[in-house]
């Protein structure tokens, strides 16, 4: 079965910002991946959640399969790199969250061919805090300011610097082995888990290869699709096992350099939670 998006599903991804339900993983193959993060967490906690595709090599699988990458095919060409991944997981009756922003604000690169595809792995329910999204919100640039809320899960506690119609938000639902893809400039956000259970979710950054970081540093992304005939990223093939010591050097080093690039301008207060 074919995962190319059809064309109205492209236009409402164009009008609005943001696309889903679509359908990736069989309930068998989402157990399956659910149960590997599980057995990682188990033994290091949380602390290999951000650029996992690095490290992880069931993250790597996921990156690249067919149902996702054709689907972000259709959006922003043939050729992919993922820029990268985050798992964002919230406990149940915690109370982490995440204040309106919009990704592209932080991440340094020179245009906006990016989508975002975010995979539940369990469901993601109002009750448990899915995202929410603005439709059409991707159509501006707005300013942002930092909040040092220590539920915030973003890492500067970034928030819009406008008011948002909550009225206006889409909760963005989603049964667990379904995607949802969105706009860097989409305005999303999520509220606390208050479900009894986790919410676990997958976002993976997808960018073209044309484009590239303004602040004119070669960070590090992975091509999954299709020719990268610009090279303006490092290349990394793949992790070689589970938390291989080259790979994990090579994840630490990607993190310093987003890092480097998202607190641009951050209060030192902020900053330092790096």
């Amino acid at each position: 079965m074919t995962s190319v998006l059809t064309t109205e599903q492209i236009e409402c991804y164009q009008r609005d910002g943001y696309l889903f339900p679509l359908n990736v993983l069989g309930e068998k193959d989402t157990a399956q991946y659910r149960a590997q993060l599980q057995e990682i967490e188990n033994k290091n906690g949380s602390a290999l959640r951000e650029a996992p595709h690095l490290v992880m090599p069931f993250v790597d699988t996921l990156i690249r399969h067919p149902a996702i990458t054709e689907s972000v095919a259709s959006i922003i060409g043939d050729d992919l790199l993922v820029w990268g991944s985050g798992f964002f997981i919230k406990d149940p009756g915690t109370a982490d969250f995440v204040g309106w922003h919009q990704d592209l604000h932080y991440w340094g690169l020179d245009d906006e061919d990016e989508v975002t595809a975010w995979l539940a792995l369990s469901p993601a329910t109002v009750e448990s805090g899915c995202m929410r999204f603005i439709p059409g919100s991707h159509r501006q640039s707005v300013e942002h300011i930092d909040h040092n809320d220590p539920d915030a899960m973003l890492s500067r506690g970034q928030q819009i610097a406008v008011r948002v119609n909550e009225d206006d938000a889409i909760n963005v639902t989603l049964q667990a082995g379904q995607i949802s893809l969105h706009h860097g400039r989409t305005f999303h956000a999520s509220l606390p888990n208050r479900s009894p259970h986790q919410r676990i979710g997958l976002a993976i950054r997808y960018i073209s290869p044309k484009m590239k970081q303004s602040t004119g540093e070669k960070t590090i992304a992975t091509l999954v699709r299709g020719q990268d005939q610009y090279r303006h990223f490092e290349l990394f093939p793949g992790p070689k096992c589970l938390m291989d010591e080259a790979d994990m050097a090579t994840r630490q080093r990607a993190i310093s350099l987003a890092n480097r690039i998202n607190y641009r301008g951050a209060a030192a207060s902020i900053a330092a939670r790096a």
